[in-house]
């Protein structure tokens, strides 16, 4: 069984949205809490789950994805069961959006290419899908309108800019509104940037929620 989620953000009974947050290598849920307090204030109720030892799988994700297995396929059922407990808080998927950073960005977009399912919306900065070769698109756009914000910086030390523009166009292909955007640099860094356009994705989200 999974650890228990830690939470944070407006109480579930009034929240519009549930986020699901997932941290990088070598972080915790905490880092992704106080990322959280760099975003503007919005109606919505946090759900972080936690990698064993900090790490979700032990080599680079452009590594072939059988090498990152077993670990892979264990958080990946991490994040089924952290989904699970989020609808059991009142969210169903259509609610969540999906958020992560680095390696947590990388087991989203796994999750979401190879286990389709409707979203609120992707938060993901810097990173992109596993393995080798771009994922087959299950579905015909099961992403069909879901806003996607994708970031990076121009040369990260672990994520190579042209996997993280490769990711962008599966999204698309997916049927996502993907809004991709690489800031010049070299560090590992989420920047303000991306905070203020991930305030702005949970915000919109949040008000077609309300109006369903």
């Amino acid at each position: 069984m999974s650890p228990p989620l830690q939470e944070w953000g407006v109480p579930a009974d009034r929240a519009e949205l549930a986020v699901l947050a997932v941290h990088g290598r070598g972080q915790d849920p905490a880092f992704m809490r106080d990322t959280s307090m760099r975003f503007g204030q919005v109606p919505v109720r946090f759900f972080a789950p936690e990698a064993d030892g900090n790490t979700w799988y032990p080599l680079s994700f452009l590594e072939p994805v059988e090498r990152n297995e077993p670990a892979l396929g264990r958080s990946l059922r991490v994040l089924e069961d952290s989904l699970v407990g989020i609808a059991r808080a009142g969210f169903d998927a259509r609610r969540v959006v999906l958020w992560g950073f680095s390696q947590g960005a990388c087991l989203l977009s796994h999750l979401i290419l190879t286990a389709p399912r409707p979203v609120a919306g992707l938060v993901l900065l810097t990173g992109g899908y596993l393995g080798t070769e771009p994922p087959l698109v299950q579905g015909e756009r099961f992403l069909r309108g879901v806003p996607a914000v994708v970031r990076s910086v121009e040369n990260d030390p672990w994520v190579p800019r042209d996997r993280v523009e490769a990711t962008a166009d599966v999204l698309r292909r997916a049927g996502a509104a993907v809004d991709v955007r690489i800031d010049p640099g070299d560090e590992h860094i989420i920047t303000d940037e991306a905070c203020r356009s991930a305030t702005d994705l949970l915000a919109g989200a949040a008000a077609r929620t309300s109006q369903v």
